[in-house]
């Protein structure tokens, strides 16, 4: 018998270009974040470009999620129309890409589309700078404004939760 009060999990896809920079860092920072918040979340990312499909996450998002306790797994790939229609909400990194996604959104799609940075309690609404021709220290910011977004994301989650 199912329970009546459970809820099937909230399903989060992290977007941005290539898929191998900023969304696996989000994608690994948000299922953390919402396990310890204890919200049930099937969390994913995508790129809307097709360039880096099947590829790793770059060296350098590797390295500073390895640094922080975390391991990027899994491969790049590009957001399909599925993704519309199976997930709850997709976390742009930037304008462009949440642009991008809304175009390409289907009618009748579910998932909404929001910036991640909109949960960012210090630049609400601001974009995920891409830091791939950036170097380290590139991917240090960028991992901290995504470790601050996920964080406040997840507390929002469970404000909703039933």
């Amino acid at each position: 018998m199912t329970d009546p009060h459970s809820r099937p999990p909230l399903r989060v896809l992290a977007l941005c270009l290539g898929n191998i920079c900023r969304s696996p860092l989000a994608e690994a920072l948000l299922a953390r974040e919402l396990e310890a918040a204890g919200v049930s979340a099937v969390v994913d990312s995508a790129g809307t470009g097709e360039w880096h499909v099947g590829r790793p996450a770059d060296p350098r998002s590797r390295e500073v999620a390895r640094r922080h306790g975390l391991t990027l797994g899994g491969r790049a790939r590009q957001l399909t129309v599925h993704d519309f229609h199976t997930q709850d909400v997709i976390l742009a990194m930037d304008a462009q890409n949440a642009a991008d996604a809304r175009r390409l959104r289907p009618g009748g799609a579910r998932a909404r589309i929001v910036l991640m940075r909109d949960f960012d309690p210090d630049a609400p609404g601001a974009d995920v700078p891409d830091p791939y021709t950036g170097g380290p220290d590139a991917f240090e910011d960028v991992y901290g404004m995504l470790e601050r977004s996920a964080r406040s994301f997840a507390a929002q989650a469970v404000r909703t939760e039933p």
